[in-house]
């Protein structure tokens, strides 16, 4: 197929889950045709504004914002934002003349994609999760192709429009070699005699899983011998962990553990601490699923409840009825999870099955596949 230059704009974000799928869908059209053209559109004030332009790509705001679950004034609001964001969405589309409009969801993806259709752009969404939000099953009505990563997507969406394309993921993420697991020791400066545990609360840090840490450290980390442990907590709460682990060590608390755990607010090099992982501790968002299932990692997810849908019970769920993840209930994680994973690392047998199931259903290509889906409809 031709690759010929075209003009697209790509919607969404919110997450690290939304954003990189997004870039990767970018750079691939780029690699495809680097004279092509892509405006991103996103929301104020959300990590997307910051990411995408550090990427090298121009970027967009849009006023809108989410639906608070709980009553909240900021609710009021809500319809008049929409309302701007939609007319603001029309003019950016008129000015930059786009071939297609590409939505990867978040809360930049509804107004964007609503009026693209409504000036007859074609549009195409990318459905990262196996159960389907609402603003995607409405929008889905009006796209004229569907990218999911899950099978029996027909109960949300036209048959005749879906894809199987996976969900597209960073390109350095791969199942590490030797060479690239002594590269991930020496770059966080770990033993490699002993067993390594990668936690990973999404980009923006997860509360459960740093209160299970918590807990566990302050329980004496039962089970943590030999161990060391790589924690994303997240920029938020960063002060709070921080201060918790300099108590800790000022109370004692398993000194020679303690200083094999490491934390920061985010990690920069994601594909490393993959590899120097035995056991990786993460939510269940549809990105992280598919980075673990390319890195072919042991996997413990404990699905957010504070999502709409429940989709990344979903998630998580596919995997574990394939013998390819072992699943630990938010409410329940606090008393299991880190008793869980490290009685994981006492399994090597159970992590290399689990490692084999969770590679059998990566999909790694679904950034070209979805750039190819691009030109068919263009």
């Amino acid at each position: 197929m031709e690759h010929r230059k075209i003009r697209a704009i790509i919607s969404g974000g919110g997450t690290g889950g939304h954003i990189f799928p997004a870039l990767s869908i970018a750079d691939k059209l780029k690699e495809l045709n680097p004279e092509t053209e892509i405006l991103f559109v996103g929301a104020e004030g959300r990590m997307e504004m910051e990411k995408v332009p550090a990427a090298g790509y121009t970027i967009k705001g849009l006023p809108v914002a989410g639906l608070q679950r709980r009553l909240a004034a900021s609710n009021l609001a809500l319809p008049f934002k929409v309302a701007k964001s939609i007319r603001m969405a029309k003019r950016i589309i008129r000015d930059f003349r786009p071939d297609i409009a590409i939505g990867v969801g978040g809360y930049a993806s509804a107004p964007l994609l609503w009026a693209a259709s409504r000036l007859g752009i074609p549009v195409l969404i990318q459905e990262q999760n196996g159960y389907a939000g609402l603003t995607n099953k409405i929008l889905g009505k009006r796209a004229r192709r569907i990218c999911v990563a899950y099978e029996g997507m027909e109960r949300f969406f036209p048959a005749d429009r879906i894809v199987l394309t996976g969900n597209p993921i960073r390109k350095e993420i791969v199942p590490a070699d030797s060479a690239m697991r002594e590269e991930a020791f020496s770059f966080y400066g770990l033993d490699p005699h002993k067993k390594h545990i990668f936690i990973v609360g999404g980009s923006l840090g997860s509360r459960t899983l740093n209160e299970a840490m918590m807990k566990w450290i302050s329980d004496g980390c039962p089970g943590g011998e030999n161990t060391q442990i790589i924690w994303q907590c997240g920029k938020y709460y960063k002060p709070s962990v921080e201060t918790f682990m300099q108590e800790a060590a000022r109370c004692g608390k398993a000194p020679e553990t303690l200083s094999g755990i490491q934390f920061s607010d985010f990690i920069k090099r994601m594909d490393l601490a993959y590899a120097a992982a035995d056991v990786v501790i993460s939510r269940s968002g549809a990105s992280s699923i598919s980075e673990l299932c390319a890195a072919h990692k042991a996997a413990i997810f404990v699905p957010s409840p504070n999502v709409a849908e429940d989709h990344q019970t979903h998630n998580a769920m596919a995997l574990a009825n394939k013998g390819a993840a072992i699943v630990v209930k938010d409410s329940e994680a606090s008393a299991k999870l880190m008793e869980t994973a490290c009685g994981l690392l006492g399994e090597p047998g159970r992590i290399a099955e689990m490692e084999k199931n969770i590679a059998a259903l990566a999909k790694t290509d679904a950034a070209a596949s979805i750039a190819e889906e691009v030109y068919r409809i263009i």
